[in-house]
């Protein structure tokens, strides 16, 4: 049963972890310039991030953003604020990390970090975008489209559907949130936020399934 009471069958959980699944694109780490942590509902993306950097992986973690609808009452401080909190905790030092507040999608996440990472006189080459893993794809997509002249790869936590749904509790948001991210990978392109990315027929036959039965609370409007 999902958080709101409604009940999520064996097949409609096969459907978004189909969804999932293509959303991760299993790029694995490696040692780049700098890493992005893309502010999301999750503080885990934190850890992960702090985890990449006490392996090596980069020298500087920028964390980036604000608030959104799914975000403001988890993270009342702000995304990129309360993830370098939990960095801290986790040993990476200050010196290590800056920060861009004001983002509210990943669009924003994108476009800010870049405008900071100017300021802040970096001109990274190579760059990991540290996200919940079904944002993998997006993150990568619209990275691809807003700042092509880098090379952008994306990671996550390395943790399966059903783990992270028995993990972070409130199914019938993630699976919303899943089915949202497809949406925007779908129609993007067109508004010209993100290059387009070939979806298969089972995957868009499990998102259209998914909203007809009621899984729309993260979809875009018009």
């Amino acid at each position: 049963m999902g958080d709101d009471g409604q009940i999520i069958t064996a097949e409609q959980l096969r459907q978004a972890g189909l969804i999932w699944d293509y959303h991760r694109m299993k790029y694995e780490p490696r040692p780049v310039d700098l890493a992005i942590a893309l502010g999301t509902n999750d503080l885990r993306v934190a850890d992960h991030a702090a985890e990449l950097y006490h392996a090596g992986l980069f020298p500087t973690l920028l964390f980036t953003g604000g608030n959104s609808p799914s975000t403001a009452a988890r993270f009342p401080r702000g995304e990129a604020v309360h993830f370098r909190e939990r960095a801290l905790q986790l040993g990476v030092p200050d010196t290590a990390i800056l920060l861009e507040t004001e983002a509210s999608n990943t669009g924003e996440n994108i476009a800010f970090s870049r405008r900071a990472l100017t300021a802040a006189g970096l001109a990274p080459r190579t760059v990991l975008l540290v996200t919940k893993p079904y944002m993998e794809r997006r993150a990568y997509a619209t990275a691809r489209k807003q700042w092509p002249e880098v090379e952008a790869v994306p990671t996550s936590e390395p943790v399966g559907f059903e783990e992270y749904l028995t993990n972070f509790g409130e199914e019938k948001l993630v699976i919303d949130m899943i089915v949202g991210d497809l949406q925007r990978l779908i129609i993007y392109p067109e508004r010209g936020f993100a290059v387009e990315q070939h979806v298969p027929e089972d995957v868009r036959a499990a998102y259209k399934s998914l909203v007809e039965a009621g899984f729309a609370g993260h979809l875009s409007k018009p």
